[in-house]
């Protein structure tokens, strides 16, 4: 076993691998396609669990992540240690699951009976901690040791990673063919391949089972992944040498430019958060497993060592940068996100630098940085994922506590931020400051905490059974105009086009300008609608057009054409003050074989605001 590499010790090589194993992955990948078809179904039929968020959340992650360990752990670690590892992940992916729900506080103060997916945050931060946590345990069981060797570490990580890859790839490419059948049968009326890619029974369980077979074939040609990886690494690592003189020249004008043009962008810590990530990975590429040294030109090996270095002043300057925000605004959850990337960013310009300045060898105190940057990233997840350092809660707590210390004023607080972005804890603050505040401002504090209470927030989508019921959401112009009794009686909200319709027509609170305009010379007014953001924050330009129809049904027939942005106000207020005028397009259409073909403008194209088309 001493003579054995570490790809041959986290492979398995064709002429061991187990037809036992590969059946029990396959069996997995099918199992668990057909599970999650039946949490599809259960929601789409309110069967059970989809009426308990707390069963069906957690259950519906656990059959996502648990069943990918399951299928990467076999033949590489022992079936006990298996079975620990994937109760243990399991166990952690509930709790986690179930946090997310409670905190979004949506069972207990909306609709109890609603089935919630998890957030998006919870989603792709679970699947990262659950790949370095698994590249972990997966390292340590081929070392046998809890702190495995840093090669190791590199070629699991590496190696499940590429797999993931090219298992989504792999179910990618499956669907296209799948789609080309279904293409080629349609060519002669056949129509059975479309009905059965369209019926989820099969959809799902078939890319899920691909996916599993595609993990199981990358997992028994250890070749193919090596190869990729080397090719990679290679190519990756001779971009090190242009990203560190282009942050190298960025850190020698700063003298000469000053930091303010940096804050007045307004993004400066996120951005120095990425040009530090990528000079991180970069570095990593040249490094890979630290017995390449000897392989490289000199100009990488110079300017891995100078990249390290550069991490120093980004962090700095980020770092201050955060400062400089939270002093003048409190902690926001962007903010708290941020602080938490710094600190793992410190982890690793530490050890970086550390490294940088060590005389013997090359780099060699990265490898102990990257392990330990690992175990602290974890940390900080699970952490972020849990009451410990919830953005949503310290981010309540810091704004709450500017305004009880007279850091800012009743009058300009932002109450919708605890409502917005708060989640529970930011309900609980608002129903906490309405009933405890005292003093001159309680009455404007109250007016103003119950003008949040009545907006929605990001999730909360309430269907507006009739239009009539939203009409006071709706501006018509001219003044004085109303719209017609057909438009508001019609049903709007049962169609598969719906989610073409303005917001103002679907959801309750939503807001939008309607302008009765005669578009055709018809005698009959058709309705352009203008929608506003759903949060009523800013506006945004959607014209939608409107048309009664022979069987005095309306419908939507078209939208604006792309506007210039330098256009939209004077076109709002041209359109609410009645001072536009109807113009023939720019270019004629072509009328051909009575099929009438329009042109709108490129997108390159710089239309100028006297030159709008419709589509």
């Amino acid at each position: 076993m001493q003579n054995t590499t570490h790809d041959e010790q986290l492979s398995i090589p064709d002429s061991m691998v187990s037809s036992q194993v590969a059946r029990v992955r396959l069996l997995t990948g099918l199992l668990q396609g057909f599970a999650l078809y039946y949490l599809y179904f259960a929601g789409q039929s309110s069967a059970w669990p989809e009426k308990l968020p707390y069963v069906f959340m957690p259950l519906l992650m656990v059959i996502i992540f648990a069943p990918v360990i399951f299928v990467s752990s076999l033949g590489h670690i022992k079936n006990s240690v298996i079975l620990r590892w994937v109760i243990s992940a399991s166990v952690i992916i509930v709790c986690l699951s179930m946090y997310d729900i409670w905190r979004a506080g949506f069972v207990e103060y909306i609709n109890p009976d609603t089935q919630l997916l998890p957030s998006p945050e919870l989603f792709f931060v679970m699947a990262g901690g659950l790949f370095i946590a698994h590249a972990l345990v997966y390292s340590a069981t081929a070392d046998n040791r809890l702190i495995a060797r840093y090669s190791t570490y590199f070629e699991s990580a590496w190696k499940l990673g590429i797999q993931l890859i090219f298992a989504e790839l792999f179910v990618g490419i499956l669907w296209a063919v799948f789609w080309l059948g279904e293409s080629l049968f349609i060519l002669v009326k056949l129509y059975f391949l479309q009905s059965l890619l369209n019926e989820k029974w099969f959809s799902i369980p078939v890319s899920v089972f691909a996916f599993s077979f595609a993990m199981h074939i990358t997992d028994v040609k250890p070749g193919i992944v090596r190869g990729i990886r080397t090719l990679l690494l290679v190519l990756m690592s001779w971009l090190l040498p242009v990203v560190t003189f282009m942050v190298a020249g960025f850190i020698i004008s700063l003298p000469f430019t000053g930091l303010e043009p940096l804050w007045a962008t307004r993004n400066a810590t996120a951005v120095l958060l990425g040009a530090s990530a990528v000079l991180v990975i970069l570095i990593n590429t040249a490094f890979q497993n630290g017995e390449v040294s000897e392989q490289l030109t000199r100009i990488i090996r110079v300017t891995t060592r100078l990249a390290a270095l550069l991490l120093a002043p980004l962090l700095l300057i980020a770092v201050y940068s955060l400062w400089l925000r939270v002093q003048q605004y409190g902690w926001t959850v962007d903010r708290i996100i941020a602080a938490s990337c710094l600190l793992v960013s410190a982890c690793y310009t530490g050890g970086y630098v550390w490294a940088a300045v060590e005389k013997r060898g090359w780099l060699n105190r990265i490898a102990p940085t990257n392990i330990a940057a690992a175990f602290l990233v974890l940390m900080v997840l699970v952490a972020l994922l849990t009451p410990l350092a919830d953005p949503a809660r310290v981010s309540v707590n810091s704004q709450v506590n500017r305004l009880l210390d007279g850091t800012i004023k009743p009058a300009e607080f932002d109450y919708d931020y605890l409502k917005l972005e708060g989640e529970r804890y930011g309900l609980n603050a608002l129903n906490s400051l309405r009933a405890t505040w005292q003093g001159a401002d309680a009455s404007l504090v109250r007016e103003k905490i119950d003008a949040t209470q009545k907006k929605a927030r990001q999730w909360e989508f309430e269907l507006v059974d009739e239009l009539k019921d939203n009409t006071h959401n709706i501006t018509v112009w001219p003044k004085g105009s109303v719209l017609p009794a057909a438009f508001i009686d019609q049903t709007w909200n049962n169609d598969e086009s719906t989610w073409k319709i303005p917001e103002c027509m679907r959801y309750k609170g939503s807001q939008c300008e309607a302008f009765l305009i005669d578009l055709n010379s018809d005698a009959k007014s058709e309705i352009l609608i203008i929608s506003k953001e759903q949060y009523g924050r800013t506006e945004y330009l959607r014209p939608q057009i409107f048309m009664q129809q022979p069987d005095n049904q309306w419908a939507l027939i078209g939208i604006f054409a792309r506007t210039n942005e330098h256009c939209v106000d004077s076109m709002y207020e041209s359109l609410r003050t009645n001072t536009f005028k109807l113009v023939a397009p720019a270019m004629k259409d072509i009328e051909a074989n009575g099929s009438r073909f329009m042109f709108v403008a490129e997108e390159n194209y710089d239309l100028s605001c006297s030159s709008e088309l419709l589509q």
